[in-house]
């Protein structure tokens, strides 16, 4: 089983170029980091995490593909990957050129981690209802692809209208491993099996439940279930999880590492590496 992190990187914690460096002297095999473009204040929308107060880590996120970019050029072979990137708010085109171009550049180490959103205020300052991100979500995700597959790609949809049009460089073949994160429910799984390739379900809960509703959607899409990955993300170490996980045949865990100082990061980094060993 490979094991990889994921950490809030903002700007008062360790930096992507020390953090990368020192998961790949660990013998760990990923690095993931998520995106928040910008937190409103208002109280609208409560924390995620149940809190009263929104951590502060999600105020001061770095924009995930520059952090990645650093953490792949100082490494050789560490997987990097968006943890998850808010697609319905980002510009599919740019996006995709970011993406294939950091993909390239790695040698194919990008991983797409992609989500919908929580918080309605972030997400309707990008010009997107909160009650349509998902179907947003989707053409940019089919958008990006048509970019991605195709020496002349085009799109026509409700939200994305791409003329005929050249973009390179591409990503690398068979690139990048889309891997949708969230709960697990039809309207997840059927995202999940028209145009991913794997479910990152957040916490690692509920998975083996999960499974028949998974690969029904995957029967109604006329696809393989076995062959999407299943990456639990931003689980809590424990052995006894680990040895849950390997039972279902999953090869890749993201373990969750708190954030902070080099003095605070590292000893918890320690710990999660003896943990993978």
């Amino acid at each position: 089983m490979k094991f990889g992190v994921t950490m809030f990187l903002t700007d008062q914690t360790v930096g992507p170029v020390e953090l990368a460096r020192e998961i790949e002297a660990r013998g760990l095999y990923s690095l993931y980091v998520p995106e928040h473009t910008h937190i409103p204040v208002s109280r609208r929308t409560p924390p995620p995490t149940g809190d009263a107060e929104l951590a502060e880590e999600y105020k001061r996120t770095l924009d995930p593909f520059v952090a990645l970019a650093m953490a792949a050029a100082v490494t050789e072979r560490l997987v990097v990957g968006t943890g998850i990137c808010l697609v319905a708010q980002r510009d599919p085109i740019v996006t995709a050129k970011a993406v294939a171009s950091l993909d390239r550049e790695s040698g194919g180490r990008f991983a797409f981690g992609i989500g919908f959103g929580w918080n309605a205020d972030e997400i309707e300052d990008h010009g997107v209802d909160m009650k349509r991100r998902r179907d947003v979500a989707r053409e940019h995700v089919l958008a990006m692809k048509a970019l991605w597959r195709d020496d002349v790609a085009s799109f026509d949809g409700e939200f994305v209208h791409l003329p005929p049009s050249w973009s390179w460089p591409k990503p690398e073949p068979g690139h990048p491993p889309i891997l949708v994160g969230g709960a697990p429910g039809p309207k997840l799984f059927a995202h999940v099996a028209e145009y991913a390739d794997g479910w990152i379900p957040i916490g690692g809960a509920g998975i083996r439940a999960s499974l028949a509703d998974l690969e029904r959607a995957c029967e109604a899409r006329g696809r393989d279930p076995k062959t999407l990955r299943i990456v639990p993300f931003g689980t809590v170490p424990d052995p006894g999880k680990i040895e849950y996980y390997e039972s279902m045949g999953i090869d890749e865990v993201v373990l969750r590492l708190p954030g902070g100082s080099r003095d605070r990061v590292l000893p918890r980094l320690d710990a999660l590496a003896e943990l993978a060993r």
